[in-house]
């Protein structure tokens, strides 16, 4: 089943169930993004396994967040729509980019787009009405409503995301791929395949009072189709990066706030 099918199902699953419930599935009519709902709540934060994952209790309002890692064919439109730059083509330290002069070959439209900086994934995010996840909110729907420690549970299985132990001669798969290693709230891939930015900056104490710059960093989120070590795919686990690297194992999915859906 390729996307264009999946959100034709999920454009009819998309209705509001109550006049006072939200709907669990919507669709962003910006860029199409199929997303799901994550209800507000506390949710632990954190596994303890390191000393980058404490453990926290964490309340979160409400929010949508994209089924899949934001595609090719969606970044395509949105560079045809603004203006903006193409993914880096040929980054030198880096040795994938689908993206040539002219586009990206139709073939690879269902691939998440990389090769891509913060600032790239940030004005796609507000150009599609929608903004990049803050941590918590990664976190809780990479965990899904029991807390697991992958997506898919507490136990590591390399055929549940795509990382150096599977891969072979491949490098990034399609963001329909490992259906087993989807999250209890319905995302694809928040582990494995791809890092994903996100908008939290490192040390941000949640005040958002933090100076921009090209020296602090930004977090990343998910392990990726390099990584060989299980401990690298865990919900939990973060890594910090400067917001101008650019590079073939990371992208980005979306968030749309409950109170901006229903305005």
């Amino acid at each position: 089943m390729n996307t264009n099918e999946t959100l034709s199902k999920l454009r009819r699953r998309a209705i509001r169930p109550s006049d006072d419930a939200l709907p669990p599935v919507v669709v962003n009519e910006k860029d199409g993004s199929p997303m799901v709902l994550v209800p507000a709540g506390r949710f632990t934060m954190g596994d303890d396994l390191d000393r980058e994952s404490p453990q926290c209790s964490v309340h979160i309002d409400a929010f949508y967040i994209s089924v899949y890692a934001v595609t090719n064919r969606q970044y395509r439109t949105f560079v045809e729509d603004t203006g903006h730059q193409p993914p880096n083509i040929g980054a030198r330290i880096d040795s994938l980019s689908f993206w040539r002069e002219e586009g990206c070959p139709e073939e690879f439209d269902d691939y998440p787009v990389v090769l891509i900086s913060w600032d790239d994934a940030d004005a796609y995010a507000r150009w599609a009405g929608c903004r990049l996840p803050n941590d918590a909110e990664w976190e809780k729907a990479a965990r899904g409503p029991e807390g697991m420690l992958y997506p898919w549970g507490d136990r590591w299985d390399e055929n549940n995301c795509r990382n150096r132990g599977n891969k072979g001669e491949e490098s990034v798969a399609p963001v329909y791929s490992y259906p087993e290693g989807v999250s209890g709230y319905g995302t694809w891939n928040q582990s494995g395949n791809i890092m994903e930015w996100c908008s939290v900056w490192e040390g941000e104490n949640g005040s958002g009072n933090v100076t921009d710059g090209d020296d602090v960093l930004r977090q990343e989120r998910g392990g990726c189709w390099r990584y060989p070590d299980k401990f690298a795919f865990r919900a939990s686990q973060r890594s910090f990066v400067v917001p101008k690297a650019v590079n073939d194992f990371r992208g980005f999915r979306l968030v749309l706030p409950v109170h901006t859906c229903n305005e």
